[in-house]
């Protein structure tokens, strides 16, 4: 299966940074074996002031779905309960995290 590479952005709410920072310095072990056993690899959150861009690899047969499976995932759930109110939308899109364009790559 071919590689996907994959960015977002997202903010952080107002008030929220360090404990989002906080949240993330030791994300949930299941958490992250959700996204694993789903093709997510090389995940990395960076954070620039407020802005946050996300970046991960995804090798599986039908992204679609393995975003719904994690989404199904009852930890999953819980841990977007916490990490949820720190962030805010970064456009006009209904989704907190946006999908960022792929401008160039060095292969």
């Amino acid at each position: 299966m071919p590689l996907e590479r994959h960015a977002l952005g997202a903010g952080i709410a107002p008030g929220k940074r360090c404990e989002y920072l906080r949240l993330h310095s030791a994300v949930w072990p299941q958490v992250e074996q959700t996204l694993t056993d789903n093709g997510f690899t090389n995940y990395t959150i960076f954070n620039l002031g407020d802005t946050l861009f996300a970046y991960y690899e995804y090798v599986g047969a039908d992204h679609a779905a393995s975003l719904a499976r994690i989404a199904d995932d009852p930890t999953t759930q819980e841990w977007w309960t916490h990490t949820d109110p720190c962030q805010v939308s970064i456009d006009d899109t209904p989704s907190t995290w946006s999908k960022l364009d792929d401008v160039w790559h060095l292969p």
